[in-house]
């Protein structure tokens, strides 16, 4: 508990006393996220809270980590972290495109699960399935990785929706572990909360910092980390007994997830790429429906909430049945949103746009430059 209690103080105040000197930098270099035509905020603001986030949660890990009482393939989650700062960081100040994003993602995903040994052996019941075939195993887990990290990077589109998502999914986590007695888990739960609950203090609407890719590739892959361990470890916990764990892993990141693969579909039903822009997020329809960023963070948050707790009294339905209940109550929900939104708009920006957006771009902070 110590260590826990440590952690979390010096991961929150190392991120709480870095933002400000970012914010500052920030702005001496003109590291801003500008509006545009994919952008709901309309002022220019940083989008180096990542930095912040990772700053915090690293260092305090690597403080109070008894990394000798750890696999010693601790390093390449060590190793994982530092590959998504520096692609984060990179996308936030220079942009990257989709696809070299991707590719990042996917050799993050061969790192933890041929060298990290993090895998998903076991399906534990879902759709009659239980110990896998390595193969299967192998693709199973890279995709679950890169929905996750897609996940969280796609679901932060308002001010402090990821960050509290993120604290919800990681502290359930944590409580897990920690209960469990898996307390190299349960501390990487609890520095990241602490984290980004001190940067939610600047982020939550109205935002003065955005998390960027950095911090927002960073909650995914954190959370795919944790989700993959809790259902590896849940059915013989100490205070989970269930053959339901990927059942439970779902239904805490569920919001993220669903909303995620409910996005790529349309997209790729349209015949685009799933990872060209529209809005037909959840966040996008409540914003139509003329919600603020504050309301809607809530809600959502509530209903992830909400969600953790339908699924863990379902648990003795059994896997299947529990993920079909959560499909079906998630698209229920969406349905019902459906019915009182105005029509979503999928609008696909051109190369031509895109280069007109860059040229602005350039000429803003020539302009804000010489003020």
């Amino acid at each position: 508990m110590e260590s826990l209690i440590l952690g979390a103080i010096l991961a929150f105040s190392i991120t709480f006393y870095s933002i400000p000197a970012i914010i500052n930098i920030a702005r001496m270099k003109k590291l801003y996220d500008y509006p545009g035509e994919r952008k709901i905020h309309v002022d220019p603001i940083p989008s180096l809270g990542g930095l912040a986030i990772f700053a915090g949660f690293i260092l305090s890990l690597l403080v109070v980590a008894d990394l000798s009482t750890v696999t010693a393939n601790a390093q390449y989650i060590f190793a994982s972290f530092i590959i998504v700062f520096f692609l984060g960081v990179k996308d936030d100040i220079l942009v990257i495109t989709p696809m070299k994003k991707f590719i990042g993602q996917v050799l993050i995903a061969l790192l933890l699960i041929f060298k990290a040994k993090i895998l998903i052996s076991n399906m534990h019941g879902f759709l009659s399935l239980g110990i896998m075939d390595p193969n299967v195993s192998f693709l199973l887990t890279m995709f679950t990785m890169i929905v996750i990290m897609n996940a969280f990077n796609l679901i932060d589109g308002i001010d402090g929706l990821a960050a509290c998502l993120s604290i919800v999914s990681a502290s359930v986590f944590g409580m897990f572990f920690y209960l469990n007695g898996d307390t190299f888990y349960g501390l990487m739960s609890f520095c990241f909360v602490a984290s980004m609950a001190s940067f939610l203090i600047y982020n939550f609407p109205p935002a003065k910092i955005f998390m960027g890719d950095t911090g927002s590739i960073l909650s995914g892959l954190i959370n795919s980390i944790l989700v993959i361990r809790f259902i590896e470890t849940a059915e013989n916990s100490k205070i989970l007994p269930s053959l339901s764990s990927p059942a439970m892993g779902f239904g805490i990141l569920l919001i993220p997830l669903m909303d995620t693969l409910r996005v790529f579909a349309i997209r790729i039903f349209h015949g685009r790429s799933p990872f060209s822009p529209d809005r037909n997020h959840i966040h996008h329809w409540l914003i139509d429906r003329g919600m603020s960023h504050r309301s809607i963070t809530l809600t959502l948050s509530v209903a992830a909430i909400l969600f953790i707790i339908f699924t863990y009294l379902a648990l003795p339905l059994g896997t299947t049945k529990v993920i079909v209940l959560q499909i079906l109550a998630f698209f229920a929900g969406i349905y019902a949103l459906y019915l009182t939104h105005p029509k979503p708009k999928m609008k696909v920006v051109s190369d031509e746009e895109e280069k007109e957006s860059f040229v602005k771009k350039i000429f803003y902070q020539s302009f804000a430059g010489n003020e």
